[in-house]
């Protein structure tokens, strides 16, 4: 079994971006799941509708999501009626809509992906570690293959969430930080493991942004708009191999392209 996982979609270059990329990508490799983090797929922060069905229509089985879920409203009015997006499973789950894992059955075998969000420089949520720990006991009997995409800025909390599950699931995958990492490998337990996949947006960019505004912030310490514009886009992405009979990781490979 074939999966591939794309990082944060920023904005309209992201979603450009995987128009362009994803059709030649399926044709050579016929991928069994397709997963992209769509948390700044509108304007760069938060997803709409629109953004949600137009990254659909390139080929993406689903979407998972991260601290900037709700940064558009727009999400309110279809998170719940849209199996193909999830949000972290560790918000909140009396006051929280969505839902914080999916399960795909692709070929006759269950898939389950499964969204958390970190705790260091993020706002406060509850315990990734112990919530991903609960849901597994439920998902362990419906789904042998087990993705996890942890969405944190702290290095070593998506390490430490990596170590935790090697052997529970089948892959561990960073994001949010939008910069590749180039720690890629299988963990002993025969996890899959990747500290950031990165993101699909503008290349020439601070992050996916423009440069302008972010390098006024960083100058001035004063409030200045960031803006997303055209250009070159890169493609970053985690091709993984999973043997679907046990569950377990087989191989695990970096995409970085420009496109």
């Amino acid at each position: 079994m074939r999966l591939l996982f794309i990082g944060d979609v920023v904005g309209k270059p992201g979603r450009i971006c995987l128009q362009k990329m994803l059709p030649k990508l399926i044709n050579c490799h016929n991928y069994d799941l397709i997963v992209a983090n769509g948390e700044n797929a509108a304007g760069g922060t938060g997803i709409t509708e629109k953004a949600f069905h137009e990254l659909r229509e390139t080929g993406v089985d689903l979407l998972t999501g991260g601290n900037h879920i709700w940064d558009k409203k727009d999400v309110f009015n279809f998170i719940d009626q849209e199996p193909g997006l999830i949000r972290p499973l560790n918000f909140p789950p009396e006051t929280t809509p969505g839902s914080g894992y999916a399960i795909l059955e692709r070929s006759g075998v269950d898939i389950a992906v499964i969204n958390l969000v970190g705790r260091i420089f993020m706002n406060p949520v509850d315990c990734p570690f112990r919530t991903v720990e609960k849901v597994l006991t439920e998902l362990k009997s419906e789904a042998k293959v087990i993705i996890v995409d942890m969405h944190a800025e702290a290095t070593s909390e998506k390490q430490a969430m990596g170590w935790f599950l090697s052997g529970k699931v089948s892959a561990v995958v960073g994001t949010h930080t939008h910069v590749q990492t180039a720690d890629e490998r299988i963990l002993p337990g025969n996890t899959a493991y990747i500290t950031d996949v990165g993101m699909a947006g503008l290349y020439d960019s601070i992050l996916g942004v423009d440069k302008k505004g972010p390098l006024q912030r960083f100058l001035t310490q004063l409030p200045h708009k960031l803006e997303i514009s055209r250009g070159r886009e890169v493609f970053n992405a985690v091709d993984i191999e999973i043997n679907e009979n046990s569950g377990e990781a087989v191989s695990i490979r970096r995409i970085n392209e420009l496109s």
